[in-house]
């Protein structure tokens, strides 16, 4: 997560201690994602843009309570040959 306004709340907020900046890191995390409309995702929250997605693709677009990011491209249906073209050197 990195944008101006993460930097902000880091950059002005007095941290009493671990549990005080991980309690409002999270607090600023969940109105980022479920409460502010971006103007990237049509004015969507990144929260109902993945709900939309996940209802046009029939799959979830990422695991609930996670961070790890999956792969952009399904895997290739059974068959399909995933094995690269070579390239000629020069």
């Amino acid at each position: 997560m990195h944008c101006r306004a993460a930097d902000e709340l880091l950059n002005e907020t007095m941290f009493r201690s671990m549990a005080h900046a991980r309690a409002l890191i999270r607090a600023w995390a969940d109105d980022y994602n479920e409460e502010r409309p971006h103007s990237a995702l049509g004015y969507q929250t990144p929260k109902a843009f993945a709900e939309r997605l996940f209802t046009a693709t029939g799959s979830n677009a990422a695991p609930d309570e996670s961070s790890a990011q999956l792969p952009v491209a399904q895997p290739a249906p059974i068959g399909v040959s995933t094995q690269r073209a070579p390239v000629p050197n020069g």
